[in-house]
């Protein structure tokens, strides 16, 4: 996890600072209730394996799809 500071607001997105010192624009819906500037909230970043299969699989199609077209020439 990764720990940020929300900066300020900048229309429908806050800008946190992270604790690496970089700066990410992140929407404010996704924020949690009562977040205000000042704020320190922890991000994290998980594997959706389901999703991940799903491209994978669409992929196949798309290429599939495209090489039966190329033999069909």
């Amino acid at each position: 996890m990764l720990k940020a500071t929300i900066d300020r607001f900048e229309g429908d997105f806050a800008i946190l600072s992270l604790e690496t010192g970089e700066k990410l624009n992140w929407p404010k819906e996704k924020l949690p209730a009562g977040t205000k500037e000042g704020s320190v909230v922890w991000l994290s970043i998980s594997i959706d394996k389901e999703g991940s299969l799903r491209q994978r699989e669409l992929a196949k199609e798309i290429l599939n799809e495209i090489l039966k077209t190329e033999n069909e020439k």
